[in-house]
């Protein structure tokens, strides 16, 4: 099979989205083909290698697509734009596959009524970092949107460095279906359209539960959220733009703009180059979290009850849970990491100490935890050696060793990646690629492909002389 597309959202929603081509790539080359994800997918391996080119940069339709470009709102930063959208992005359809069923969308394919004097188009550096994080994403077992193809146009794009290859990452997700999906339609008070997004979800995400069921909508994307974020603190994993706009219903990560991984443990940590108040800082992603969440609730207060006193007192309710679930989430992560079996009345004080004993001493986040596995008897030197000064680990290590039960060295090493996209390798693989050498890319997509096996070329943190690591959204 190479598509079976349907088309349920054009069916279901009316007035979210707007018909649109992407623009024609005069020159399209496939640079990159998701071999594995193809496969789980069941597509035509051979006819995406021969067509995939012009399928994904918009030389050519895939057969069965019809292209539309989805209407959304979204908080950026903290500020409301009632009206954002797909500004370089065409859903072409939902593949109907052995999986389920997932939209295919190209990103970086041209402007759209929703551009907004943007050029919508893409440089291959972006492009080739999407399909880098996702898949280490996948790799490490945390919800993602995956990338299946990354094209070259032939076309150049220009940005504040100057003339870049452009591309277009072609990507595959449970659904585009975003907060900022749900505050359009309540911005513009489209009751009956938010009530048809609204049963849309519940049938795509959650077809357990019953039409109309906006609390218990609500409740599933609380869990599945905090799930998702305590996944990215134990990776130290920071998104950089968790606007309502990039929050997805299914639980997925998506876009992956200025993200990047902390490497020393520092919980203020930015990357971000318009992040400049810390709003998206790696301690502050729980909070973010909430206030997220607040967005929907406001956005789905008419669905909770046709009173409107009885609406907002159940928001309150959900939103006052949102941080014990979130803790739960977070400790099941932490315990986890730490190698522990079952549970026990301190092991949130425990997690919590170590994470102490690692501020202000330079401690790289997953070398701690990777190796922690050769600690559980004796002080490593390979452990003890990451900190400026170990005496906060050395009175912690006895307390977390008495917590620990037989087969601890494996449950740890099967939990702590050894291997993360390092910021250092990831920009020289993209330098690389923005000059036509795809061997970085090549080498380091293999490594974070298999995460939990040792390479040391990959597992060592960037040099001194690497300075301060800023991230770009690539717009």
């Amino acid at each position: 099979m190479t598509f079976h597309f349907d088309h349920s959202w054009k069916r279901s929603l009316p007035g979210t989205f707007l018909e649109h081509f992407p623009d024609p790539a005069p020159a399209p080359r496939l640079v990159v083909l998701n071999q594995a994800l193809a496969q789980d997918l069941g597509l035509d391996a051979g006819a995406l290698a021969e067509h995939g080119a012009d399928w994904f940069s918009g030389a050519a339709l895939p057969p069965g697509a019809d292209p539309i470009a989805l209407a959304y709102a979204g908080h950026q930063f903290g500020g409301f734009s009632a009206v954002l959208g797909d500004g370089r992005a065409h859903l072409l359809g939902e593949m109907v596959t052995p999986l389920g069923r997932f939209d295919l969308q190209l990103k970086g394919s041209g402007r759209t009524p929703f551009s907004r004097g943007g050029d919508g188009k893409a440089a291959i550096g972006p492009m080739l970092r999407e399909y880098l994080m996702s898949e280490y994403m996948a790799a490490v077992g945390v919800p993602t949107t995956r990338c299946l193809a990354v094209v070259t146009t032939g076309q150049e794009v220009y940005r504040d460095t100057g003339a870049l290859p452009g591309a277009v990452v072609a990507r595959v997700a449970a659904s585009h279906i975003r907060v900022g999906s749900f505050q359009f339609l309540a911005a513009r008070k489209e009751s009956e359209k938010l009530r048809a997004l609204l049963n849309f979800t519940l049938a795509r995400h959650d077809p357990d539960l019953a039409p109309g069921d906006a609390l218990g909508l609500f409740d599933r994307v609380m869990r599945r959220q905090a799930r998702l974020i305590a996944q990215w603190m134990g990776l130290g994993f920071i998104h950089g733009v968790m606007n309502t706009d990039n929050v997805a219903l299914s639980g997925e990560t998506i876009d992956y703009g200025p993200c990047a991984f902390m490497e020393s443990y520092a919980p203020g940590t930015v990357f971000s180059s318009i992040d400049r108040q810390g709003r998206y800082a790696y301690a502050n992603q729980p909070l973010i979290l909430g206030w997220n969440l607040a967005r929907l609730a406001e956005a789905l207060l008419g669905g909770f009850d046709p009173d409107p006193d009885r609406a907002v007192d159940l928001a309150n309710e959900r939103l006052d849970q949102i941080t014990p679930i979130y803790d739960v989430e977070w400790l099941r992560v932490m315990q986890g990491k730490l190698g522990l079996l079952g549970q026990e009345p301190g092991d949130m004080n425990l997690a919590r100490g170590l994470l102490t004993a690692m501020e202000g001493q330079d401690a790289d986040w997953t070398l701690t935890f990777h190796r922690l596995a050769q600690a559980t008897t004796t002080d490593a030197p390979a452990l003890t050696g990451l900190f400026a000064d170990p005496a906060g680990l050395l009175g912690w290590l006895p307390k977390w060793r008495a917590r620990l039960a037989p087969g601890a060295d494996a449950r740890l090493l099967a939990a702590n990646p050894a291997i993360i996209p390092r910021n250092h390798r990831v920009e020289q693989a993209l330098d690389a690629a923005t000059l036509g050498d795809l061997a970085p890319f090549e080498a380091l997509l293999a490594a974070i492909q298999s995460p939990f096996s040792e390479a040391e070329a990959y597992m060592l943190p960037a040099p001194a002389a690497f300075g301060r690591y800023v991230t770009f959204c690539g717009t």
